[in-house]
């Protein structure tokens, strides 16, 4: 940790400010208290509006709906509508939503690691 605090002293103010554009950047394409959850239920699945909130307990109709257009402009998930009665609309990953397996496995890895050092300090 102490490494860490000592690398991060040691950028510039130029290097900072880069650093908080892409950081801005990412969290409003994946930040919030939903969006990863949704991209995380639809791993392996093509999966319809109703089974996504119930898979996802404690998100709303409208929420979810927010979350997936913001998904879609983004470029991490399709929407696919199938004609006919009932019309269908399903909703995948993208081929470039498979870039966020890095950051999912590290945000599990801290999660994982904060929980013991929470459970620790207590």
């Amino acid at each position: 940790m102490e490494e860490e605090m000592k690398i991060a002293s040691e950028h510039s103010p130029k290097d900072c400010t880069t650093t908080l554009m892409n950081l801005n950047d990412a969290l409003y394409a994946i930040g919030g208290k939903w969006k990863l959850r949704v991209v995380m239920a639809l791993m392996g699945n093509t999966t319809r509006f109703n089974e996504l909130q119930r898979i996802i307990s404690g998100i709303s109709a409208r929420v979810l709906s927010n979350e997936l257009k913001e998904l879609e402009l983004n470029g991490f998930v399709n929407r696919k509508v199938f004609t006919g009665t009932p019309v269908i609309i399903e909703y995948e990953l993208t081929a470039y939503s498979q870039t966020l397996h890095p950051v999912l496995k590290s945000l599990s890895d801290w999660g994982s690691m904060h929980r013991a050092h929470i459970r620790k300090s207590k």
